[in-house]
């Protein structure tokens, strides 16, 4: 009976540990997938750093910025260094004209305190999915930018509404620093 009793008692005891131990080591998230909180993960690019938002540049602003180092070598893809946003397009570039502007509504949870990670990305149409089921579409001219990057790794992304682009956008890697222009679709 006392060896019943020891047996019972430890598989009681081994079930409640296998319970509780998940939810110790779970990583922090924010809740809904955005909200402010804190993040064991810190960003790669940018000196280690989440940029500000850019700012918005002057009508007629020619053509993209390019990053040069100190070797003379240049990177011409839309990125944040040093807290410079780089390769952002013209505000007068028609690309990016939109007949409705947040046609779907706007995407209120926007900045550098929301940090989002990914739950699905469908490449053929361009969109990915935040946890709350909204979703966004990648400009088709910036996919390439984006298609490589680790979607679903964790909270790696920020969004920026975009200063020069109605209705636009910018979806920030904090891992690679990369930036692409996306449209918020709604729920």
């Amino acid at each position: 009976m006392k060896t019943t009793m020891k047996t019972l008692m430890g598989v009681v005891l081994a079930s409640a540990l296998l319970v509780c131990v998940p939810a110790f080591t779970q990583e922090h998230r924010p809740s809904e997938g955005g909200h402010e909180a804190e993040h064991p993960a810190p960003p790669r690019a940018n000196g280690g750093k989440i940029p500000a938002p850019p700012e918005a540049r002057k009508e007629g602003h020619g053509a993209r910025e390019t990053e040069r180092d100190e070797r003379g070598q240049t990177n011409n893809r839309s990125h944040v260094n040093n807290d410079h946003w780089y390769g952002h397009d013209s505000p007068n570039d028609a690309r990016f004209h939109v007949a409705h502007p947040f046609e779907h509504g706007r995407f209120e949870h926007f900045g550098p305190s929301f940090r989002y990670n990914v739950v699905r990305v469908d490449p053929g149409h361009h969109r990915f999915w935040l946890p709350q089921g909204v979703f966004f579409e990648v400009a088709a001219w910036d996919w390439a930018e984006c298609s490589d990057w680790c979607w679903n790794c964790g909270d790696d992304f920020v969004i920026y509404e975009d200063p020069d682009h109605i209705g636009w956008y910018l979806l920030y890697n904090i891992q690679t620093g990369g930036y692409v222009h996306v449209i918020y679709m709604g729920s």
